[in-house]
This record gives C-alpha cells, sequence and structure tokens, in this order.
C-alpha cells in the first residue's frame, strides 16, 4: 500500500483529490493538510511514501513545503500540483527535489498512475511544462530579490520592506532595481507580475 498526504488549502478540492485517490486499491491517503506549514507536521506524523502538495498554499507555498518534507523525510517523494502551469514554478520544484509537477486539470487516472510512478523511483513531468520550462529559461532573480520583490508586492513602502526584511532601504531599492533591470520591467508592480506570471516568485 503506498501511503500518501495530501496538501491544499482549498477543502473542497481536497476533498475531492482524497475521495479520488482514495477509490485505488493500492494507495491510501494517510493525511491531510491545508497549509505548507501543516504539511510538514502531518508528514512527520505519518511518515507518507508519497507528499502530494499544492503550489499555492498559506504560509509558504508548496514548494517550500516540499523542500523542507525532503529535508526531514529524505525516503518521501514530493509531488507538486498546481493549477498555474508555469514554467518558473517547474524549474523551482525540480530544483527542490519534487520527482513530479502535475497540472491539476490531469485525468484522475494520471494523477495515480503519477504516485505508483514515483514511488517506483520515476520522475514525472507534465510534457507541455516541461517544453516551456525549458524554453523559458532560467529564474534570472537571486534569491534576495526574489524576498524582496515578493515583499514589496502588496505595495508596502520601501520603507516597510526595508523593516521587514532588517535591510537599508538603499539595500532594498537596489534589489528592487536589479529585479525590474532583470524582469525587463518599467517599475515594480510589472516586475512582480511579470515575476508571477513566469513563477519566478
Amino acid at each position: 500500500m503506498i501511503r500518501v498526504i495530501l496538501a491544499e488549502d482549498q477543502a473542497m478540492v481536497r476533498g475531492a483529490l482524497a475521495s479520488l485517490i482514495s477509490l485505488e486499491p493500492d494507495i491510501e491517503v494517510a493525511g491531510e493538510a491545508a497549509s505548507g506549514p501543516q504539511a510538514l507536521e502531518v508528514a512527520l506524523r505519518v511518515r507518507p511514501d508519497v507528499a502530494l502538495l499544492d503550489i499555492e498554499m498559506p504560509g509558504g507555498d508548496g514548494i517550500e513545503a516540499g523542500e523542507r518534507i525532503l529535508r526531514e523525510l529524505p525516503g518521501c517523494r514530493v509531488v507538486i500540483l498546481t493549477t498555474f502551469g508555469r514554467p518558473g514554478y517547474l524549474r523551482r520544484a525540480m530544483e527542490a527535489g519534487a520527482a513530479a509537477f502535475l497540472v491539476k486539470d490531469s485525468p484522475a487516472r494520471e494523477l495515480a498512475a503519477a504516485i505508483r510512478r514515483v514511488h517506483a523511483g520515476e520522475r514525472v513531468i507534465d510534457p507541455g511544462l516541461a517544453a516551456a520550462a525549458l524554453s523559458a529559461g532560467p529564474n534570472p532573480l537571486s534569491p534576495r530579490e526574489r524576498d524582496i520583490l515578493a515583499a514589496a508586492a502588496d505595495g508596502s513602502t520601501i520603507g516597510d520592506v526595508a523593516r521587514r526584511l532588517h535591510l537599508s532601504e538603499g539595500t532594498v531599492r537596489n534589489y528592487l532595481s536589479s529585479a525590474i533591470q532583470k524582469t525587463h520591467s518599467r517599475n515594480r508592480v510589472e516586475a512582480v507580475q511579470r515575476a508571477r506570471t513566469q513563477g519566478w516568485l
């Protein structure tokens, strides 16, 4: 029996996925979570074979949660599920050690097959996304530029971002300026939008 945990912040979607997976004779849903931190807690408690993680969740995304789970439970296989087929997300997921990256609108039988394949040691990637990720190229933003751009995404002032990240205002300005240049944007609002569209944030 393949023991799976499922992390998805929308209760209805999580319930539907759990019901579908539970129909499989060789797969058992051993735990559920509604956020990134909760996914780690559940994984440590039930020690699953496979962790199915949504990308967009409160308290950190599924890629970060997957990275933490793999650090604590290296034998677990991480499958990232997303509504958004963004090339940057795929690259980040693979760099974080995910074994599979699937778009949620795939047929249910493909999800079950992917769980079996990653459990057997394979990697499973949506072919259309793989092609898009290769053509999009790598994420041009450094980790610090990503942090600052993400912190500025809600319209916070330079001062607010500086205080939140314990940096000087000059440092925040420099990183924002660099992020704007690297995303070929006119301002930080456009930079945030482009980075999100590509899955770089």
